[in-house]
């Protein structure tokens, strides 16, 4: 037995010493009291006036304190369940999910490679290939339906999604009246809303608007949601350089005041519930005005930001394989890989955007493939290295001796699967490769993605709760042509 010994460390990348990290959360508190932020919704203004802040109109400053009780009452772990309950995910220090993103107006159409409007039929195909590949854990939508209602076409994605996965899902909705029509249909399928408490299969994401502004439609829903005892990522996204200072420095401190004002709304409207930091920290192209979606300082920034997170004992929201390319290409292939390493090596929780082309307006579902696979080499490169005895083999290197072959011993079989096997990259010879067709990564990524779509069938609900969820849905629609 040795005395002070650890197990085992796993990979890690850090990018912020301890001093600098509290320099930024002092930063951030002096810009909450000197600067604060825009609250654009009377009753949140109301909360935080009796709380201690100063109100002057829409603007409202905090005083530290308020601000570090809110940090020290939120929970340190969000836990999400899958359709039937079962916990599928601990958002906690430590461990990492991937996941698709959100609302992209553009979809590479799988079948042709074109670049077209997405339709409700994306939303529900791609919903269908996640909840068939290994590696990814979660759903977000992937697609602005341009062929249903625009008025309702967050509740026609909610229900596609939930329709054919049984993966939590992670789910946008344009304003708190569809909001309430989103609960309720979850309410539906968990059993009621209790139920739905005690296991949410399901997590709103909302934001800021950069900078420093709580909008009516972000906040209206931060404080339902709050107040129905449900976990939110409430996160912003922001250009550094435009909506926040050029600097990383800076541009960090102007997200975590956002973040932190918005973390102290959602303890004040419900101390205790679970709150989920994190955000796009990207910057500016200056040569193309553009948004990047993998630049290195991005990159840093999102290493940075993961580090508040811990710092602050929240979970946080991260990003996965997404990347700039217009198509799906070794440029995607590039930033894909290195955003699912880093978000895992930094330790970022909820990891979206996986499938993510063309700076977040594109949707492809190569990429979607590519983003898993990624994310199963990437796991097991964080399960580290073991050393006991069992792994040191000094028996097996002593039977085996000096020249033999440990090909055929009983510890290879024992330990052959712990290694890691691809299922898209190539590792065989040159002349299977070519026998086998010549097929790149991206023909194999393009074949998987088609293959799944054809054979997989995912759970469906019960008849019962599909009725249910029409109903929400046909009330909502009848309410908005009634002028209510």
């Amino acid at each position: 037995m040795r005395s002070n010994y650890h197990a085992q460390l796993t990979p890690a990348v850090r990018v912020l010493s301890q001093a600098q990290i509290e320099e930024l959360h002092y930063a951030t508190l002096e810009v909450l009291r000197r600067t604060g932020v825009r609250v654009l919704v009377e009753e949140a203004r109301d909360l935080l006036r009796k709380a201690g802040c100063w109100v002057d109109g829409d603007r409202v400053r905090f005083p530290a304190g308020l601000v570090e009780w809110a940090i020290r009452t939120a929970p340190s772990r969000v836990v999400l369940c899958d359709r039937e309950g079962r916990p599928a995910m601990y958002l906690e220090d430590g461990r990492t999910y991937f996941g698709t993103g959100s609302d992209t107006p553009f979809v590479i159409d799988i079948h042709t490679g074109e670049r077209r409007p997405s339709r409700l039929q994306d939303v529900v195909d791609m919903t269908r290939l996640v909840d068939g590949l290994p590696n990814l854990d979660f759903v977000m939508c992937m697609g602005i339906a341009q062929d249903v209602d625009q008025a309702v076409s967050d509740l026609y994605h909610f229900r596609a999604m939930v329709e054919n996965t049984t993966k939590p899902i992670c789910y946008t909705a344009w304003n708190l009246r569809n909001l309430k029509a989103i609960i309720e249909m979850c309410e539906a399928i968990a059993g009621g809303e209790e139920a739905f408490q005690r296991n949410p299969f399901a997590i709103l994401y909302a934001e800021p608007i950069s900078p420093l502004q709580h909008i009516v439609e972000g906040t209206e829903k931060l404080l339902y949601t709050c107040r129905k005892r449900l976990p939110i990522v409430y996160t912003p996204g922001m250009m550094f350089g435009a909506a926040a200072p050029m600097t990383s420095a800076g541009g960090l401190v102007v997200a975590n005041a956002e973040l932190l004002s918005g973390l102290v709304m959602a303890q004040l409207a419900c101390e205790g519930v679970g709150f989920v930091y994190g955000g796009g920290v990207t910057i500016m192209d200056m040569r193309t005005m553009s948004v990047t979606y993998a630049s290195p300082e991005f990159l840093l920034n999102m290493v940075a930001l993961t580090e508040m997170a811990h710092y602050y004992h929240l979970p946080v929201f991260s990003f996965g394989a997404c990347s700039d390319s217009k198509c799906f290409d070794q440029q995607a292939g590039l930033e894909g890989g290195m955003w699912t390493l880093l978000a895992a090596l930094a330790g970022g929780n909820l990891c979206h955007d996986v499938g993510y082309i063309d700076s977040g307006l594109t949707a492809s579902m190569e990429m979607v493939v590519l983003g898993d696979e990624a994310a199963g080499m990437v796991r097991r490169f964080m399960q580290g290295i073991t050393i006991n005895a069992e792994t040191l083999a000094l028996d097996v290197i002593d039977a085996v001796g000096p020249g033999g072959s440990f090909l055929g011993t009983e510890h290879t079989v024992r330990h052959v699967r712990e290694n890691w096997f691809p299922t898209l990259l190539e590792r065989g010879s040159y002349e299977n490769w070519v026998q086998a067709g010549k097929r790149t990564l991206g023909d194999k990524a393009r074949q998987r993605a088609l293959h799944i779509l054809e054979t997989h069938q995912p759970k469906p609900l019960e008849p019962a709760v599909k009725q249910k969820l029409d109903a929400i849905i046909a009330r909502v629609e009848a309410e908005i042509a009634g002028g209510h």
